[in-house]
């Protein structure tokens, strides 16, 4: 899977850029936040990357940030949610709002999203509350002093407690546990096995 792109920026649109990495141009389907981002065309740049596989499309997502393409994998969970509409939320909000909202329970702020009607605003936000604490730069409500789980690693550790039938706030708190242990730069293998130990004791 390509998980990220350096190179120059060839061309944008509306949605979309076209990144030039040594020749070969990658389409990549972005936010608004993101192209902004990127800088200007003719400019060096690196962009986190999302492969989409269906049954009649292939497509690119593209990210400024990691964190960004955290939001979007876990948006694209919600029933209802696709590609297009991920990106619009995460074009209407940044990263921390939108994680303020979900922790909030404010269905309104993700309704501005263009797309994002309230019946669907409010699924979002009771689906991802308590998966909310366990992205970059999110607070952990109850646990003081826990350093947050950073990058996709973290996240795939909670969501391996989650798995093993641990409540998503107690997944999220045992992996902050495990990292602020470990450090940030910990194997997913060695978090799951930290996490494991706080999370069951």
């Amino acid at each position: 899977m390509i998980a990220k792109l350096s190179g120059r920026l060839d061309e944008t649109g509306d949605d979309w850029a076209i990144v030039d990495v040594q020749g070969v141009g990658y389409l990549v389907h972005c936010s608004t936040k993101t192209l902004m981002a990127l800088g200007e065309v003719g400019e060096s740049c690196t962009v986190h990357t999302d492969l989409q596989v269906s049954e009649n499309d292939m497509r690119l997502l593209g990210f400024a940030e990691s964190a960004e393409r955290d939001w979007f994998r876990l948006l694209t969970q919600v029933q209802g949610v696709g590609s297009k509409v991920a990106l619009a939320i995460l074009s209407a909000l940044s990263t921390g709002e939108l994680r303020d909202a979900c922790a909030g329970g404010d269905a309104a702020m993700v309704a501005r999203a263009q797309g994002v009607g309230p019946k669907l605003a409010g699924r979002i936000v009771n689906e991802l509350k308590d998966k909310a604490g366990a992205l970059p730069g999110a607070g952990i409500a109850g646990v003081a002093g826990v350093s947050v789980p950073k990058g996709g690693a973290s996240m795939d550790a909670v969501s391996a407690l989650e798995n093993l039938g641990f409540k998503p706030a107690i997944a999220a708190q045992a992996v902050a546990r495990a990292q602020a242990e470990l450090g940030e730069d910990a194997a997913e293998s060695e978090l799951i096995r930290v996490a494991l130990k706080r999370a069951a004791g």
